[in-house]
């Protein structure tokens, strides 16, 4: 399963509105994450950084499946306020780029 790593920064003082709205996200977006390929997501924070670790079968064809939803729409109406950089669901986002493994390490040494 493909996975991919996002950074987004918070605006001060809106890292205990960020947890407290993901403590459950709303049930009709947890649906539409899986029905568009989502089988994990992930979320740490430290201060405003906030990581994602999202297991998806396609990341792009997931981003554009839930570009237009009217759940997501609303969702990132709702926390486009508390991030420095609002999602703008432009489709050019790969996600953050992939350095090393201790398993990829691993695995290619005993080749």
């Amino acid at each position: 399963m493909p996975q991919i790593a996002l950074h987004t920064v918070l605006k001060p003082g809106r890292e205990t509105d960020y947890d407290a709205v993901h403590r459950t996200i709303p049930a009709a977006l947890a649906t539409a994450l899986i029905d568009n390929g989502v089988t994990d997501w992930r979320i740490w924070r430290d201060g405003q950084h906030v990581f994602h670790l999202v297991d998806v079968h396609d990341y792009q064809a997931m981003r554009a499946g839930l570009r237009d939803l009217p759940v997501n729409v609303a969702w990132q109406e709702q926390i486009a306020a508390l991030f420095e950089v609002a999602d703008d669901y432009g489709g050019e986002d790969d996600g953050l780029p992939f350095v090393w493994s201790l398993r990829g390490q691993i695995a290619a040494a005993e080749v």
